[in-house]
Protein backbone atom coordinates (compact mmCIF):
# COMPACT_ATOMS: atom_id res chain seq x y z
CA UNK A 1 0.00 0.00 0.00
CA UNK A 2 2.57 2.88 1.33
CA UNK A 3 4.64 1.73 -2.22
CA UNK A 4 1.44 2.49 -4.57
CA UNK A 5 1.17 5.84 -2.59
CA UNK A 6 4.68 6.85 -2.76
CA UNK A 7 4.60 5.57 -6.69
CA UNK A 8 0.69 7.81 -7.03
CA UNK A 9 2.42 11.15 -5.12
CA UNK A 10 5.71 10.77 -7.38
CA UNK A 11 3.39 10.82 -10.43
CA UNK A 12 1.25 13.90 -9.01
CA UNK A 13 4.75 15.62 -8.46
CA UNK A 14 5.99 15.17 -12.38
CA UNK A 15 5.10 17.65 -14.91
CA UNK A 16 2.32 16.54 -17.10
CA UNK A 17 3.33 14.70 -20.25
CA UNK A 18 1.68 17.72 -22.28
CA UNK A 19 1.58 21.48 -20.99
CA UNK A 20 0.95 24.82 -22.61
CA UNK A 21 1.62 27.91 -20.61
CA UNK A 22 0.63 31.42 -22.25
CA UNK A 23 0.39 29.67 -25.77
CA UNK A 24 0.04 32.41 -28.49
CA UNK A 25 0.19 31.86 -32.35
CA UNK A 26 -0.30 35.18 -34.63
CA UNK A 27 -0.02 34.82 -38.23
CA UNK A 28 0.26 38.42 -39.16
CA UNK A 29 -1.51 40.60 -37.59
CA UNK A 30 -4.36 37.49 -37.43
CA UNK A 31 -4.33 35.80 -34.00
CA UNK A 32 -5.25 32.05 -34.28
CA UNK A 33 -4.65 30.67 -30.03
CA UNK A 34 -4.78 33.64 -27.67
CA UNK A 35 -2.48 32.51 -24.71
CA UNK A 36 -4.05 29.26 -24.32
CA UNK A 37 -3.00 26.92 -20.82
CA UNK A 38 -3.73 23.59 -20.89
CA UNK A 39 -2.68 20.20 -19.01
CA UNK A 40 -2.74 16.65 -20.25
CA UNK A 41 -2.69 14.18 -17.60
CA UNK A 42 -0.96 11.54 -18.00
CA UNK A 43 -2.64 7.68 -19.03
CA UNK A 44 -5.77 9.66 -19.38
CA UNK A 45 -8.01 10.48 -22.11
CA UNK A 46 -7.51 14.21 -22.86
CA UNK A 47 -10.10 15.83 -25.46
CA UNK A 48 -9.36 19.21 -26.73
CA UNK A 49 -12.66 20.49 -28.27
CA UNK A 50 -14.34 22.96 -30.68
CA UNK A 51 -15.51 24.11 -33.84
CA UNK A 52 -13.98 25.02 -37.13
CA UNK A 53 -12.11 27.63 -36.94
CA UNK A 54 -11.45 27.29 -33.21
CA UNK A 55 -7.69 26.94 -33.40
CA UNK A 56 -7.36 23.02 -33.38
CA UNK A 57 -5.38 21.80 -36.02
CA UNK A 58 -2.86 24.99 -35.02
CA UNK A 59 -2.68 23.98 -31.63
CA UNK A 60 -1.95 20.09 -32.42
CA UNK A 61 1.13 21.77 -34.73
CA UNK A 62 2.77 23.42 -32.20
CA UNK A 63 2.01 20.53 -29.86
CA UNK A 64 4.55 18.09 -32.30
CA UNK A 65 6.78 21.54 -33.06
CA UNK A 66 5.57 21.87 -36.74
CA UNK A 67 5.11 25.76 -35.54
CA UNK A 68 6.92 28.09 -33.11
CA UNK A 69 4.88 29.99 -30.66
CA UNK A 70 4.69 33.46 -30.74
CA UNK A 71 4.73 33.65 -27.00
CA UNK A 72 4.18 31.20 -24.37
CA UNK A 73 5.36 27.62 -24.60
CA UNK A 74 4.80 24.04 -25.21
CA UNK A 75 6.29 21.87 -22.57
CA UNK A 76 7.02 17.96 -23.16
CA UNK A 77 7.30 16.05 -20.25
CA UNK A 78 8.75 19.57 -18.48
CA UNK A 79 10.94 20.46 -21.91
CA UNK A 80 9.80 23.55 -23.61
CA UNK A 81 10.31 22.51 -26.84
CA UNK A 82 10.32 25.98 -28.91
CA UNK A 83 13.92 26.85 -28.17
CA UNK A 84 15.04 23.08 -28.95
CA UNK A 85 17.26 22.51 -32.21
CA UNK A 86 16.01 20.58 -35.21
CA UNK A 87 18.01 16.97 -34.19
CA UNK A 88 16.51 17.55 -30.24
CA UNK A 89 12.84 18.65 -31.51
CA UNK A 90 12.88 15.11 -33.72
CA UNK A 91 13.93 13.66 -30.48
CA UNK A 92 11.19 14.84 -28.55
CA UNK A 93 8.76 13.94 -31.28
CA UNK A 94 9.71 10.09 -30.93
CA UNK A 95 7.45 10.60 -27.74
CA UNK A 96 4.16 10.95 -30.27
CA UNK A 97 2.54 8.68 -32.15
CA UNK A 98 0.26 10.20 -34.67
CA UNK A 99 -3.27 8.82 -35.72
CA UNK A 100 -3.98 11.18 -38.47
CA UNK A 101 -7.84 11.77 -39.46
CA UNK A 102 -8.08 8.93 -42.40
CA UNK A 103 -5.52 6.85 -41.38
CA UNK A 104 -3.26 8.05 -44.16
CA UNK A 105 -2.12 4.65 -44.81
CA UNK A 106 0.06 4.42 -47.76
CA UNK A 107 -2.54 2.71 -50.65
CA UNK A 108 0.48 1.10 -52.50
CA UNK A 109 1.37 -0.71 -49.35
CA UNK A 110 0.38 -3.73 -47.65
CA UNK A 111 -1.24 -3.40 -44.36
CA UNK A 112 2.07 -5.39 -42.76
CA UNK A 113 3.91 -3.20 -44.86
CA UNK A 114 2.05 0.11 -43.60
CA UNK A 115 2.93 -0.95 -39.87
CA UNK A 116 6.21 -1.52 -40.01
CA UNK A 117 7.42 1.55 -41.52
CA UNK A 118 8.63 3.21 -38.88
CA UNK A 119 10.43 0.07 -37.75
CA UNK A 120 12.18 0.24 -40.87
CA UNK A 121 12.45 4.02 -41.47
CA UNK A 122 13.63 4.25 -37.29
CA UNK A 123 15.48 1.03 -35.86
CA UNK A 124 18.33 -1.58 -37.20
CA UNK A 125 15.71 -4.63 -36.08
CA UNK A 126 15.55 -7.76 -38.49
CA UNK A 127 12.57 -8.31 -40.27
CA UNK A 128 12.04 -11.42 -38.46
CA UNK A 129 11.72 -9.31 -35.62
CA UNK A 130 9.80 -6.87 -37.41
CA UNK A 131 7.30 -9.45 -38.51
CA UNK A 132 6.88 -10.35 -34.85
CA UNK A 133 5.97 -6.86 -33.59
CA UNK A 134 4.14 -6.00 -36.18
CA UNK A 135 2.11 -8.97 -35.91
CA UNK A 136 1.85 -8.90 -32.10
CA UNK A 137 0.32 -5.54 -32.68
CA UNK A 138 -2.15 -6.47 -35.03
CA UNK A 139 -3.19 -8.99 -32.63
CA UNK A 140 -3.70 -6.63 -29.76
CA UNK A 141 -5.71 -4.59 -32.07
CA UNK A 142 -7.51 -7.25 -32.95
CA UNK A 143 -7.17 -7.39 -36.08
CA UNK A 144 -6.32 -11.02 -37.46
CA UNK A 145 -2.80 -12.32 -39.42
CA UNK A 146 -4.12 -12.66 -42.40
CA UNK A 147 -5.02 -9.05 -42.95
CA UNK A 148 -1.63 -8.44 -43.36
CA UNK A 149 -1.37 -8.95 -46.58
CA UNK A 150 -4.35 -7.21 -48.03
CA UNK A 151 -4.17 -3.01 -48.90
CA UNK A 152 -5.71 0.12 -47.33
CA UNK A 153 -8.40 0.19 -50.28
CA UNK A 154 -9.59 -3.40 -49.53
CA UNK A 155 -10.66 -3.07 -45.50
CA UNK A 156 -13.39 -0.78 -43.93
CA UNK A 157 -12.72 1.92 -42.56
CA UNK A 158 -12.91 1.12 -39.07
CA UNK A 159 -10.25 -1.43 -39.89
CA UNK A 160 -7.97 1.33 -41.37
CA UNK A 161 -8.11 2.99 -37.77
CA UNK A 162 -6.77 0.45 -35.93
CA UNK A 163 -4.26 -0.49 -38.58
CA UNK A 164 -3.27 3.43 -38.14
CA UNK A 165 -3.31 3.16 -34.19
CA UNK A 166 -0.98 0.05 -34.54
CA UNK A 167 1.20 2.21 -36.72
CA UNK A 168 1.21 4.79 -34.57
CA UNK A 169 2.43 2.29 -31.59
CA UNK A 170 5.35 0.42 -33.40
CA UNK A 171 7.61 2.73 -32.09
CA UNK A 172 6.29 2.65 -27.73
CA UNK A 173 5.52 6.58 -27.98
CA UNK A 174 4.39 8.33 -24.57
CA UNK A 175 1.51 10.15 -26.60
CA UNK A 176 -0.76 9.27 -29.15
CA UNK A 177 -2.68 12.44 -30.55
CA UNK A 178 -5.78 11.45 -32.79
CA UNK A 179 -6.88 14.34 -35.33
CA UNK A 180 -10.50 14.09 -35.54
CA UNK A 181 -10.24 10.49 -35.45
CA UNK A 182 -14.39 10.11 -35.77
CA UNK A 183 -14.91 12.57 -38.72
CA UNK A 184 -16.86 11.44 -41.48
CA UNK A 185 -17.81 8.02 -39.69
CA UNK A 186 -21.38 6.08 -39.13
CA UNK A 187 -22.40 5.88 -35.96
CA UNK A 188 -21.36 2.10 -35.79
CA UNK A 189 -18.25 3.21 -36.86
CA UNK A 190 -17.32 6.08 -34.23
CA UNK A 191 -18.38 3.79 -31.34
CA UNK A 192 -15.84 1.36 -32.59
CA UNK A 193 -12.83 3.96 -32.78
CA UNK A 194 -13.98 5.33 -29.77
CA UNK A 195 -13.64 2.01 -28.37
CA UNK A 196 -9.94 1.72 -29.85
CA UNK A 197 -9.00 5.27 -28.20
CA UNK A 198 -10.07 3.85 -25.03
CA UNK A 199 -8.02 0.33 -25.55
CA UNK A 200 -4.86 2.17 -26.47
CA UNK A 201 -4.22 3.94 -23.26
CA UNK A 202 -5.58 0.90 -21.15
CA UNK A 203 -3.81 -1.55 -22.67
CA UNK A 204 -0.69 0.57 -23.76
CA UNK A 205 -0.33 2.99 -21.06
CA UNK A 206 -0.59 5.79 -23.08
CA UNK A 207 -1.42 9.53 -23.20
CA UNK A 208 -4.43 10.20 -25.54
CA UNK A 209 -4.30 13.81 -26.92
CA UNK A 210 -7.89 13.60 -29.20
CA UNK A 211 -8.71 16.73 -31.03
CA UNK A 212 -12.09 16.88 -32.00
CA UNK A 213 -15.87 18.04 -32.74
CA UNK A 214 -17.21 15.28 -32.24
CA UNK A 215 -19.70 15.96 -28.38
CA UNK A 216 -20.84 12.39 -28.44
CA UNK A 217 -17.48 11.14 -29.18
CA UNK A 218 -15.89 12.98 -26.21
CA UNK A 219 -18.44 12.39 -23.76
CA UNK A 220 -17.73 8.25 -24.53
CA UNK A 221 -13.82 8.57 -24.07
CA UNK A 222 -12.56 11.76 -22.33
CA UNK A 223 -11.21 11.79 -18.85
CA UNK A 224 -10.46 15.79 -19.70
CA UNK A 225 -12.49 18.00 -21.60
CA UNK A 226 -10.96 21.25 -22.93
CA UNK A 227 -12.91 23.17 -25.40
CA UNK A 228 -11.40 25.59 -27.52
CA UNK A 229 -13.44 28.94 -28.25
CA UNK A 230 -12.26 31.45 -31.15
CA UNK A 231 -8.33 30.63 -29.43
CA UNK A 232 -8.58 30.18 -26.41
CA UNK A 233 -9.44 27.52 -23.99
CA UNK A 234 -12.54 28.81 -22.07
CA UNK A 235 -13.42 25.53 -20.19
CA UNK A 236 -11.42 22.36 -18.81
CA UNK A 237 -12.07 19.73 -16.70
CA UNK A 238 -14.47 16.61 -16.40
CA UNK A 239 -17.14 15.93 -18.91
CA UNK A 240 -19.31 17.04 -15.95
CA UNK A 241 -17.31 20.15 -14.97
CA UNK A 242 -17.33 21.71 -18.02
CA UNK A 243 -21.21 20.75 -18.32
CA UNK A 244 -21.39 23.03 -15.02
CA UNK A 245 -18.87 25.55 -15.98
CA UNK A 246 -21.84 28.27 -16.43
CA UNK A 247 -20.27 29.58 -19.50
CA UNK A 248 -22.96 30.84 -22.30
CA UNK A 249 -20.73 30.01 -25.04
CA UNK A 250 -19.41 26.26 -24.42
CA UNK A 251 -23.21 25.79 -23.40
CA UNK A 252 -24.30 27.11 -26.90
CA UNK A 253 -21.92 24.85 -28.88
CA UNK A 254 -23.22 21.91 -26.49
CA UNK A 255 -26.35 22.47 -27.35
CA UNK A 256 -25.89 22.97 -31.06
CA UNK A 257 -24.25 19.63 -31.08
CA UNK A 258 -27.50 18.15 -30.24
CA UNK A 259 -25.87 15.29 -28.42
CA UNK A 260 -28.17 14.21 -25.05
CA UNK A 261 -25.19 14.25 -22.89
CA UNK A 262 -27.26 12.94 -19.91
CA UNK A 263 -27.12 10.02 -22.18
CA UNK A 264 -23.62 9.72 -22.96
CA UNK A 265 -21.62 7.54 -20.39
CA UNK A 266 -17.59 6.98 -20.75
CA UNK A 267 -16.59 4.33 -22.21
CA UNK A 268 -14.40 1.90 -19.74
CA UNK A 269 -15.92 4.14 -16.70
CA UNK A 270 -14.25 3.35 -13.04
CA UNK A 271 -11.99 0.96 -15.01
CA UNK A 272 -8.74 2.66 -15.33
CA UNK A 273 -7.33 0.38 -13.08
CA UNK A 274 -9.21 -2.94 -14.01
CA UNK A 275 -7.38 -5.87 -15.72
CA UNK A 276 -7.47 -5.29 -19.81
CA UNK A 277 -10.63 -7.03 -21.11
CA UNK A 278 -10.34 -9.75 -24.03
CA UNK A 279 -9.31 -8.12 -27.25
CA UNK A 280 -12.13 -7.57 -29.81
CA UNK A 281 -12.37 -9.49 -32.54
CA UNK A 282 -12.64 -7.38 -36.20
CA UNK A 283 -14.17 -9.34 -39.11
CA UNK A 284 -12.16 -9.17 -42.37
CA UNK A 285 -14.42 -7.75 -45.21
CA UNK A 286 -16.98 -10.24 -47.34
CA UNK A 287 -16.57 -8.34 -50.62
CA UNK A 288 -18.70 -5.63 -49.82
CA UNK A 289 -17.12 -1.89 -50.73
CA UNK A 290 -15.75 -0.31 -47.45
CA UNK A 291 -17.83 1.97 -46.05
CA UNK A 292 -17.37 5.14 -43.40
CA UNK A 293 -14.55 7.04 -44.88
CA UNK A 294 -13.35 8.80 -47.73
CA UNK A 295 -10.35 6.99 -49.51
CA UNK A 296 -6.97 6.66 -47.53
CA UNK A 297 -4.09 8.72 -49.54
CA UNK A 298 -0.39 9.73 -48.75
CA UNK A 299 0.28 10.84 -45.09
CA UNK A 300 1.91 14.00 -45.14
CA UNK A 301 5.73 14.31 -45.48
CA UNK A 302 7.31 13.27 -42.04
CA UNK A 303 8.50 16.62 -40.04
Amino acid sequence: MKKKKAARSAEEAAPPPVRCVALTKRFGEHTVLDGVDLDCRERETNVIIGGSGAGKTTLLRLLIGLEKPTSGRVEIDGVDIAPLSERALNEVRHKFGMCFQYAALLDSLTIFDNVAFPLREHTSLSEKEIRAKVRDKLVALGLESRVEDLYPAEVSGGMRKRVGLARALMLDPKIIIYDEPTSGLDPITTHTVDEMIEQARRDFGVTNVVISHDMASTFRIAHRVHVLVRGKIVASGTPQEVLECGRDDVREFIEASGVDTANVHRIGKDSADAPAASQPHVELPTGEPPTGEPPTGEPPAEP
